[in-house]
This record gives C-alpha cells, structure tokens and sequence, in this order.
C-alpha cells in the first residue's frame, strides 16, 4: 500500500509540475479567452484541466480496487 500512495503522490506531484504547459482548450475556447485577456485565459485552462483530472482519478481507483480484488484469480 505504501508503494501505491507513494505512486499516486509521485504522479500527482508530476501533474501539477506541468499542468503550466498543457493547453486543454478547444478551438471555440480558444478563441473566447483570447477575448478575455491572458490572467482569465489561464483560469479557463486550469478549470478545463480539473474538470477532466477529476473522472481520471475516480476511474483509476475503481481499476486499482478492481485489479486488487480479482489479481487471484489471474
């Protein structure tokens, strides 16, 4: 269990380490931030990334659970 928390801190660490550079807009949203200056263009990103960072996170604890409960029968 250590090395699991130890993994997930490690990757969270990394996430937000690079979450700067990633660009998660669409085009349309693109656009519209650009309209809106640079300081709400970059709170439009960062809320697109938390949006998605969050379903990624509960389906990788629901694999983890799975992979845990049926790794006997592999």
């Amino acid at each position: 269990m250590k090395k699991f928390l130890l993994s997930v801190v490690t990757s969270l660490l990394l996430c937000f380490a690079v979450i700067q550079e990633v660009q998660a807009q669409c085009s349309i949203c693109t656009k519209t931030a650009q309209q809106l200056g640079e300081k709400p263009a970059k709170a439009l990103n960062e809320g697109i990334i938390y949006l998605a960072f969050t379903p990624l996170l509960i389906i990788g604890y629901v694999s983890y659970k799975w992979y845990k409960n049926n790794k006997h029968n592999l």
